[in-house]
């Protein structure tokens, strides 16, 4: 007797994925609060493993003392990058005075600008001035109500990573056991090189991402240096920091380096520290980027821009920047699953495929293509 296998018409697979893809995608929205954290938390459990590991290993650490000592080790180095930008803050802050009149400089002659293309006298333009004044310290209880009420929440966000962080480098192995039993054992071997691949890719990542936010600090440093800007290394480390943020930070970065220089300094070092930040961006974007970060993550542009985009619709800010090591382990599955290739083929920059064809055409044919 010939068992018929049952085949499902397209229109209703179809329907069934997009019924699973926007119910995965309200589970998502809903939970941020429990899974923006709890993601950040594994990513930092990723880079930490091998500091715990070798705490354990080599000092005979306990698990959980090796997992305090690594975050600590964690906050301490992000507390000294934060040092050195809050001293390079007070010495700003020592220059108000001098700010204070070249904003003061800035203002009388964008109004005399103004004055003269729009034809405005300077007293409609004081009034108007005044009026949005009294507008903001109307409504100045509710915005210091609100800018405290989200310094608490961002706190609070940073207190769950660490202490999500801390769990899962406590319960690694728990948690890993529990991945590998879920399934059968004829899938056990995929499992394992899945969940060692999604480590030492991500691992890579991570530390890419900071080698790349010291070359770029550096290189940034020095170009405000031969400038002659004044704060040439608070400079240096903004344009790092927001370069972390992808496609959307380096503008950012533009905006507050000229701001400063602007503030600081005249209209020409502004526009050069502008072209230098630009000039910067772009060795950064075709060189450094596919060097250092594009060869861990292996994805293509196209895609890397939509999971952006797509990340900061879900989740905002934090959906950007967790958007590139979500689809790096979307990828790692997906080339892993015959039936889900196709669409890590599709994440993927397209050099692997290249790579293997390469290899299995002969030499002749190879010099050819």
């Amino acid at each position: 007797m010939t068992i018929k296998k049952t085949t499902h018409p397209f229109y209703e697979r179809l329907s069934l994925i997009l019924i699973g893809l926007i119910s995965l995608g309200y589970l998502v929205i809903q939970g941020k609060q429990v899974l923006d954290p709890l993601i950040f938390g594994f990513l930092f459990a990723i880079l930490l493993f091998p500091i715990s590991s070798f705490l354990e290993k080599k000092l005979h650490f306990p698990r959980a003392l090796s997992s305090l000592a690594s975050i600590l080790l964690l906050i301490a180095f992000v507390g000294g990058i934060l040092y050195l930008v809050g001293a390079q803050i007070s010495n700003l802050a020592s220059d108000w005075p001098m700010l204070k009149s070249q904003v003061a400089q800035s203002l009388n002659d964008l109004s005399s600008w103004v004055q003269g293309a729009f034809h405005i006298n300077t007293s409609k333009q004081m009034s108007y001035v005044h009026d949005t004044t009294k507008k903001i310290m109307a409504s100045g209880g509710s915005v210091l109500g609100e800018t405290f009420g989200a310094i608490s929440s961002l706190m609070l966000f940073y207190v769950f990573i660490l202490i999500f962080t801390f769990f899962i480098l406590l319960y690694r192995a728990l948690l890993i056991k529990f991945i590998v039993w879920v399934f059968n054992d004829e899938f056990e071997n995929i499992v394992h090189d899945i969940v060692e691949n999604i480590q030492s890719i991500l691992r890579q990542y991570i530390l890419g991402l900071l080698l790349e936010m010291f070359v770029v600090a550096c290189l940034a440093c020095t170009a405000f240096w031969i400038i002659g800007v004044k704060y040439a290394v608070l400079l240096g480390i903004i344009v790092a920091l927001f370069n972390l943020i992808p496609y959307l930070g380096i503008f950012t970065a533009l905006l507050l380096s000229t701001l400063i220089t602007f503030a600081t300094g005249s209209i020409a070092d502004a526009v050069k520290v502008a072209g230098s930040v630009l000039a910067i961006h772009a060795v950064d974007s075709n060189f450094l980027l596919p060097t250092i970060v594009g060869s861990k993550v292996k994805l293509n542009a196209l895609i890397t821009f939509l999971g952006i985009v797509l990340g900061e619709m879900i989740w905002g800010l934090s959906g950007m920047f967790l958007s590139i090591p979500i689809m790096a382990i979307l990828k790692i599955i997906f080339d892993r699953v015959d039936s889900l290739k196709p669409w890590g083929f599709l994440l993927g920059s397209g050099q692997e495929e290249k790579k293997s064809t390469m290899k299995k055409m002969s030499p002749a044919k190879a010099d050819k293509t």
